[in-house]
């Protein structure tokens, strides 16, 4: 049944011993796989009659029966159970299977192109994150650099005029030595001349005196 691509299928009370497109006994709904959701059509009290009469449904049948809970209702009626307890516990199941399959509802291409727009743009958020994070760490290593460079340069410029003073201060340490222990030598040379002078003039005046000793003697 159905169309090219768009499948529907009919479930149908039919003799084994029959072809599988043949004869069937009765018409019991129909089941279209395609729709959003899949969509069932099923003559329930009619499939629950049969089967309490034995048919036995393929795996097909059975898993869109188990599904559609008319296994359990069947499991339930054979148990004895109340008509209301049967109709409670198939709504519950049903309602269980619906929310699992919301969860498993195939997306469209609109919905698969936003998904992978989304996480391309996740993609590229984390990607531009990424790389402001490294200029960021780059600029502040720059920056310590710079200021390391800059404390560096300021200790350097502090030793290098430190070293200058002390040089200053040595230099004239030794000049002030040197113009000091020159002034002494000059004070030394003047004073020897001064001793070299008195001496020369009193030379003279102790040759004379023997002379004039001598001219006493004769008168």
């Amino acid at each position: 049944m159905g169309r090219k691509k768009r499948p529907l299928y009919a479930v149908v009370a039919a003799d084994s011993r029959s072809p599988r497109d043949g004869r069937y006994i009765e018409d019991l709904g129909r089941y279209e796989p395609l729709q959003e959701p899949a969509m069932v059509d099923l003559k329930q009290d009619r499939i629950l009659y049969w089967l309490q009469q034995g048919a036995q449904p393929s795996d097909t049948v059975r898993s869109l029966l188990s599904r559609e809970g008319l296994m359990l209702a069947l499991h339930m009626t054979r148990k004895g159970a109340e008509e209301e307890a049967i109709a409670q516990a198939v709504a519950e199941h049903r309602e269980r299977l619906a929310a699992k399959w919301a969860a498993r509802t195939k997306t469209t291409a609109k919905d698969r192109k936003q998904a992978m727009l989304a996480a391309e743009d996740k993609v590229a958020s984390e990607r531009a994150a990424e790389l402001a994070k490294l200029r960021a760490d780059a600029e502040a290593k720059a920056r310590e650099a710079a200021e390391a460079a800059q404390k560096e340069a300021a200790e350097e410029r502090a030793r290098a005029a430190e070293e200058a003073k002390r040089a200053q201060e040595e230099a004239n340490e030794a000049t002030a030595g040197e113009v000091k222990k020159a002034q002494k030598e000059a004070n030394a040379a003047t004073a020897a001349a001064d001793d070299a002078a008195a001496a020369e003039a009193e030379a003279p005046a102790k040759a004379e005196a023997p002379a004039a000793d001598a001219a006493t003697d004769k008168a």
